[in-house]
């Protein structure tokens, strides 16, 4: 059963607001998977702390895809929405703005939270060897990838 804010982000296009989310900051490994039917959409060892507010990854599973044409992304230009393939759940944007976080794909998919579940590694079917290694930020010369572009210091701070 989906709660009303889920309902509305996955049926009705609405979105979240930014660090409210529960899954924000969900480090353990596994897969994130459609909140409305279970769909596998992200693994865990594509997500980074892009600072936006909200759960961001790199890479996608085959669960997820695009949407071309959708006018306001038209016009903002900037990005294209990306479904569910199962449900034709909206789960939020994916960015080319990759490259600020040096992540390997060039890509940001901002996701709303409440569109998604999640299942640890035991229970899911997917090698995270296979999918590469978390990003590492400009910043992060210790080989850790927990920092966070800071919007009020303009500066990679440790998350």
């Amino acid at each position: 059963k989906l709660s009303k804010l889920a309902y509305q982000v996955l049926h009705d296009q609405a979105t979240e607001r930014p660090f409210t989310s529960a899954l924000l900051k969900e480090k353990r490994n596994g897969i994130f998977t459609c909140a409305a039917c279970g769909t596998e959409l992200f693994a865990s060892n594509t997500k980074f702390d892009s600072g936006t507010g909200w759960p961001s990854f790199y890479d996608k599973l085959p669960g997820v895809e695009m949407e071309e044409g959708n006018l306001m992304d038209m016009v903002i230009n900037m990005r294209n929405e990306v479904h569910c393939t199962k449900c034709g759940g909206h789960l939020g944007h994916v960015f080319n703005d990759g490259i600020i976080w040096q992540v390997p794909t060039g890509k940001r998919y901002c996701i709303n939270g409440v569109s998604l579940g999640f299942k640890e590694a035991e229970s899911t079917n997917v090698d995270f060897g296979v999918r590469g290694e978390k990003p590492q930020v400009a910043s992060d010369v210790s080989g850790e990838s927990e920092f966070h572009l800071d919007q009020y210091l303009g500066k990679w701070v440790p998350a």
